[in-house]
């Protein structure tokens, strides 16, 4: 019975264990990214962000033994690195696409150069809730073996939908993404509030790395991320700022960047390889087909520039 479950099922189980680990980081990082552009700023630094925060994480559990130390930690030099974004990026006609691959380039560096020391020590893992302990079939049990900040994620993402449409919060976020001329009527910093959601942008994206270095893969080495955190931007078009959209869309790529492995799990030893590639061609398909010169995207906030 079992060996017709996994025969039946085997591909398709194997997509969605590999979806829910690759989507992980895509959902930090296009939360954060989601937060940052509402506010009227795009924040193309969150690569940088995200390795530095897996090197961070890394670095301090190897340290302290605890692997959700390592997670404050990325969290908090995210933060770092989005404030100094978002301090940069309030001077008048700063450009916020060349801020933010300086700061990229800057987070790469650091990562590589302070994390050295810290590719061969093994630190401890972030822990997993087997939520297939009900099945007997061990594929079922690796597909539901989920890490606890995707749930964390899940959560965030529902909480942050709730969040823009019904808090004060929200309302303020919205108005400065949507008019910094309405904003500054009301009493409303602009440059303040574009400070602090690019901060928590850039937070969100460190865990992102965190995830990536303590859980899946689960080490610290010098090409840890594949680009996760520039195809977040696309993912946050494609979910037209929605955080719930987000989720799915995460999902969806997540999904996508587990073909290639699927099949190789099932047996196939040919052209497998070339599935390796549907995350990055999917990213390209979006951008192609979101793009327009005589129409704005649903969704997108009117202030959302590449200057201020």
């Amino acid at each position: 019975m079992e060996q017709t479950v996994i025969g039946l099922w085997g591909v398709p189980l194997a997509i969605l264990a590999g979806a829910i680990r690759v989507s992980t980081p895509f959902i930090f990082v296009s939360l954060g990214e989601t937060i940052t552009e509402r506010s009227g700023r795009i924040n193309l630094g969150l690569e940088g962000t995200l390795v530095f925060g897996a090197m961070t994480a890394y670095a301090v559990a190897v340290m302290t033994g605890s692997p959700w130390l390592g997670v404050l930690a990325a969290m908090a030099t995210g933060a770092v690195f989005g404030s100094v974004h978002g301090w940069i990026c309030k001077w008048p006609k700063v450009n916020d696409i060349a801020i933010g691959i300086a700061m990229m380039q800057f987070g790469l560096g650091m990562a590589f150069f302070l994390g050295k020391s810290f590719i061969k020590p093994a630190a401890p893992h972030l822990p997993a809730i087997p939520l297939g302990f009900w099945s007997s079939v061990s594929q079922v049990q690796a597909a539901l073996n989920i890490n606890a900040l995707f749930l964390i994620g899940a959560v965030f993402a529902v909480v942050l939908w709730w969040a823009f449409r019904n808090t004060r919060v929200g309302l303020i976020l919205r108005v400065v993404g949507d008019s910094t001329d309405a904003a500054r009527a009301m009493g409303i910093d602009p440059d303040r509030i574009r400070l602090l959601a690019t901060a928590a942008g850039g937070s969100l994206a460190a865990v992102g790395g965190a995830y990536l270095s303590l859980y899946y893969p689960g080490s610290w080495n010098e090409g840890i991320s594949s680009g996760q955190g520039l195809m977040a931007v696309a993912l946050v078009i494609f979910a037209r700022w929605n955080p719930i959209g987000c989720f799915l869309a995460a999902l969806l790529f997540g999904g996508a960047g587990a073909l290639g492995p699927a099949l190789q799990s099932v047996g196939v030893s040919e052209g497998y390889y070339l599935f390796y590639a549907a995350p990055y061609v999917m990213t390209l398909v979006i951008m192609i087909i979101t793009s327009s010169p005589t129409r704005s995207l649903s969704g997108a906030p009117a202030a959302l520039s590449i200057t201020k």
